[in-house]
């Protein structure tokens, strides 16, 4: 079982010419809303990707209920979500011509896990259950050693990274997933190669997995390492969500006893789909169309 301890935002998604510069005023050619938050767009890509898996978070008014649904008819099970009467977290999203996008992020519910939503969460995990983090809700911290306690495993997407993230209890994570910037954070390294051996020299049990965007992605671990290249895909229209369709592919294919090559693989695949089509969780494929395009049977 996977349990996301992670966000859910409402996505308002405005169409640029380009990315808004400071002091400059730009009309956007449509706005769109879509569902989003990374923990939401993670949790979807683990049910598409066939894992079972629980959201543990909050949602706001009765305008977050589509997020709900969207969990829901993927396959997400919601029975420790909460909700609530406050403002659900949203994002603001500029995505120019190229596909490129900048986010603005208001936390909203995802602020609102506490000690005791915690101790709730805690009560239903098993020992060798893995939960999944990102850095877009409160109470991750105590809800990582709550996790260990339990004898759970963890998974951190440490975004969006902040000095919040560079303090939380990383020496409990098992997989690190992120990319450049987040590795330069925790490393001080800027070259890909020096941040993976920076990563295991301070994480010598974890498993790192670093995107590397249009360049692909790296692994490694004390055992290995391998640099899985991108797969080549039709025009990019957004790349909003396609980490976190990465995400979601790689984790449920090690849950399901994939090899970390065969799971990476499978989710460069995904990811390669994903950023052909607007939006992000609504982007996110489902399982028989990436096996489909990755050859697995």
């Amino acid at each position: 079982m996977i349990v996301n301890f992670g966000s859910l935002n409402i996505d308002y998604v405005y169409s640029m010419e380009k990315i808004v510069r400071p002091g400059e005023t730009l009309s956007s050619k449509e706005r769109s809303v879509f569902p989003g938050g990374k923990g939401l767009n993670q949790s979807v890509a683990l049910a598409h990707a066939g894992a079972e898996v629980r959201h543990a978070g909050f949602a706001g008014s009765e305008d977050a209920q589509f997020l709900v649904d969207i969990m829901e008819a993927s396959g997400v099970g919601t029975g420790l979500l909460q909700r609530v009467a406050e403002t659900n977290g949203h994002a603001v999203i500029q995505v120019d011509e190229h596909g490129e996008n900048c986010i603005i992020l208001y936390r909203g519910t995802n602020g609102m896990p506490d000690s005791a939503y915690v101790e709730k969460v805690g009560k239903t995990l098993h020992e060798g259950d893995l939960v999944l983090f990102q850095n877009e809700t409160s109470a991750i911290a105590e809800m990582m050693r709550t996790a260990k306690e339990k004898r759970a495993r963890i998974a951190l997407n440490p975004s969006p990274m902040d000095n919040d993230c560079l303090n939380l209890p990383l020496e409990l994570v098992d997989i690190f997933l992120l990319n450049e910037i987040e590795g330069a954070a925790l490393t001080g390294e800027k070259e890909p190669d020096k941040i993976l051996s920076g990563l295991l020299k301070r994480f010598p049990k974890a498993k790192i997995v670093l995107t590397l965007g249009s360049e692909g992605a790296m692994f490694a671990d004390s055992y290995k390492s391998f640099f899985q290249p991108v797969v080549e895909c039709e025009k990019v229209v957004d790349t909003t969500g396609a980490g976190d369709t990465f995400t979601g592919y790689y984790l449920a294919g090690i849950e399901a006893g994939m090899s970390d090559e065969e799971a990476i693989y499978r989710a460069a695949t995904a990811s390669s789909i994903c950023i052909t089509r607007m939006g992000a969780a609504p982007s996110i494929p489902l399982k028989e169309e990436v096996d489909t395009k990755a050859g697995i049977r």
